[in-house]
């Protein structure tokens, strides 16, 4: 219990680091601490709260970039998929997950990242509405899954021709939103035990002081800077599920 104890702590302190510069990532950072310690249902619980925690401390000082009218398409999205991914939650078979979704951050975000122009897309205003709802119901799902709901939000807006406090902003307002969203239903599912309490007195002060550290960080950095951190941590965050999930699932080496 102990060592899992300071693999909690550390999860979580690396994790609102990560946060506090990029404004997401918690739960994927976490995760690829805790998925080697912890059981999947425990591990998701603790990301969301992490994430949300940090979220809170983190989305005040972004408020005044938030413009809430253009995010509602993706937020009824995410909304809509939370409930999705709480109820998969039970049935999941977490390696298949980590292996698929780490399988897709580990190709495409390198190819993005590597690009010397990475393409801007502007849809026209229904397009964009459309493509939002879409974007938010799979980040929605993936929250519910696991905590992970900036995933599939990062990887679209670094592709919209916003600045990069315009992003972080975005990203931050879907996480706030949808992570609450996912710990009410965790509490009202029965997903959060007593059990966790504990761990969460662990999570909250573990990643206090280096989200607050991240968020110095961020303020000194360029738009450009800022869109490759993001690529090069999902990058980072797609390895370290393949590590976790590949053991897993590969047949044992005839010895």
């Amino acid at each position: 219990m102990e060592a899992s104890l300071w693999i909690v702590a550390l999860g979580a302190a690396v994790a609102g680091f990560v946060q506090g510069l990029s404004g997401f990532a918690f739960g994927m950072v976490a995760m690829s601490f805790w998925a080697w310690g912890l059981d999947t249902r425990t591990a998701a619980v603790l990301t969301v709260f992490g994430a949300l925690t940090g979220q809170m401390i983190a989305g005040l000082s972004m408020r005044r970039a938030v413009r809430l009218s253009g995010l509602l398409p993706l937020l009824a999205g995410g909304l809509a998929g939370i409930p999705l991914g709480v109820a998969i939650l039970p049935y999941l078979d977490a390696r298949l997950f980590k292996l698929g979704v780490g399988t897709m951050l580990a190709v495409w975000c390198p190819i993005m990242l590597l690009s010397r122009h990475l393409p801007t897309l502007a849809p026209s205003p229904r397009a964009a509405v459309a493509a939002d709802a879409a974007v938010g119901l799979a980040g929605g799902v993936m929250g519910g899954l696991g905590g992970f709901t900036g995933v599939v939000p990062a990887l679209w807006y670094s592709l919209r021709p916003l600045d990069k406090d315009g992003r972080r902003a975005a990203i931050q307002t879907f996480n706030l939103v949808t992570l609450g969203a996912t710990m009410a239903a965790y509490t009202a599912s029965g997903t959060v035990t007593a059990e966790m309490l504990p761990l969460f007195a662990v999570v909250a002060p573990s990643m206090l002081l280096p989200i607050l550290l991240g968020g110095r960080v961020y303020i000194g950095i360029s738009e450009a800077d800022f869109r490759r951190i993001v690529l090069a941590l999902l990058t980072a965050s797609g390895i370290a599920m393949l590590a976790a999930a590949l053991p897993s699932v590969l047949p044992p080496s005839a010895s």
